[in-house]
């Protein structure tokens, strides 16, 4: 009885070896540590694909072409100083093969060249700006252009007209009190004080307000970058 009974455990011991064994070798598969028969979840992208941003291309506006302006500041011969900053805006869009490629009321920007004011006898008044950039669709683009300049008209006429009153005014009053000799005295004390009036007076000034148009012109081409639209 006691030799049947330990027949029956060695039995049942090695039934149950025979059990665990398959069990433990198909517990892994191999060399991925991932039981056999689980789910296996992709990995995530490692990177997040990112919108494409804006597409630019770039438009060349030649050398020559014009500007037209409409000042924002206030210049003077007189006030005004060299290097003094201006401002202005493009009345007119520029556009190249029908495509707008600075708007009007895009800003232009530059400063005082010249402000020379009016002198006596010579040296008339005149004003000379030069514009440096312009900005539009938020870029800022530096710019080459011709100066612009405006001069105050010549008052010769005038000046003669002055010192012709002068003469014939002192010639009257030379005649009345001294005959010929007088009159011939007068006329040159009338002709000098002429003279002093026109040394005296000085020239008009040039002065040009705000909203005052003015026209430049590209002396060297600008290439602008414009947003591509679908």
């Amino acid at each position: 009885m006691k030799k049947l009974s330990m027949t029956l455990g060695a039995a049942l011991v090695a039934a149950a070896c025979s059990m665990s064994a398959p069990d433990a070798d198909t517990s892994l598969e191999s060399g991925t540590g991932v039981k056999a028969g689980a789910t296996v979840k992709p990995q995530a992208s490692a990177a997040k694909t990112e919108p494409a941003g804006p597409l630019f291309r770039e438009v060349t506006i030649p050398a020559g072409t014009s500007l037209p302006l409409r000042l924002t500041t206030a210049v003077a011969s007189d006030t005004g100083r060299v290097e003094d900053s201006i401002s202005a805006e493009l009345i007119n869009p520029v556009t190249i093969d029908g495509r707008e490629v600075l708007p009007a009321g895009a800003t232009v920007t530059g400063v005082v060249a010249t402000a020379d004011g009016a002198g006596r006898i010579k040296g008339r008044a005149q004003v000379a700006l030069l514009f440096t950039s312009v900005s539009a669709g938020g870029q800022r683009y530096d710019i080459n252009t011709e100066l612009f300049s405006r001069q105050a008209s010549a008052t010769k006429g005038e000046d003669a007209t002055k010192i012709g009153i002068g003469a014939g005014a002192g010639a009257a009053i030379g005649a009345i009190v001294g005959g010929k000799k007088g009159a011939a005295e007068g006329a040159a004390v009338g002709g000098g004080a002429g003279t002093g009036v026109v040394l005296a007076t000085k020239g008009d000034e040039v002065r040009l307000a705000a909203g005052a148009d003015v026209t430049t012109r590209l002396t060297a081409p600008l290439t602008v970058r414009l947003r591509v639209t679908k």
